[in-house]
């Protein structure tokens, strides 16, 4: 018996990401493309790190179905996402500000952003983490 047919299948039913997921246009939809810079210690995109923190924020605040990021997080982040829901009241859309970015250890980054909800703004912390050569948020909070 070889090692491939050992591997006992995961059912379909475990992974709590949809099949189809909901596309996103305009000028903030996300690159279809993987989050991946380059070698160790390369300067994360700052552009593309808005982007990002600009979909958690609309997941925060129900304005873009969760779906939408499933492939950029872990899914041990994308679970904590979906049961947090709709955490931050805002009647204007949210708009993310210039990320702060720090790399605490080679194969980590952590960002934090100010998004702007009209009357009152949240602040949203990021973490990601190098795995192989694309990055995927491992935790995200807000206050």
């Amino acid at each position: 018996m070889s090692a491939l047919s050992r591997v006992t299948p995961v059912p379909e039913s475990s992974d709590p990401r949809p099949e189809q997921v909901p596309q996103v246009r305009g000028a903030l939809a996300l690159e279809p493309r993987p989050l991946v810079w380059g070698p160790p210690g390369s300067i994360p995109d700052e552009r593309r790190l808005r982007l990002l923190g600009q979909a958690l924020a609309e997941v925060l605040t129900g304005r873009r179905p969760p779906e939408t990021v499933a492939e950029r997080l872990t899914d041990q982040a994308y679970r904590e996402l979906v049961r947090a829901g709709r955490m931050i009241e805002s009647r204007r859309p949210p708009f993310a500000g210039v990320p702060h970015v720090k790399e605490p250890r080679d194969g980590a980054v952590e960002m934090c952003l100010l998004v702007h909800c009209g009357d009152r703004s949240h602040v949203l912390a990021v973490r990601l983490e190098r795995r192989g050569v694309q990055w995927l948020v491992t935790d995200v909070e807000t206050a």
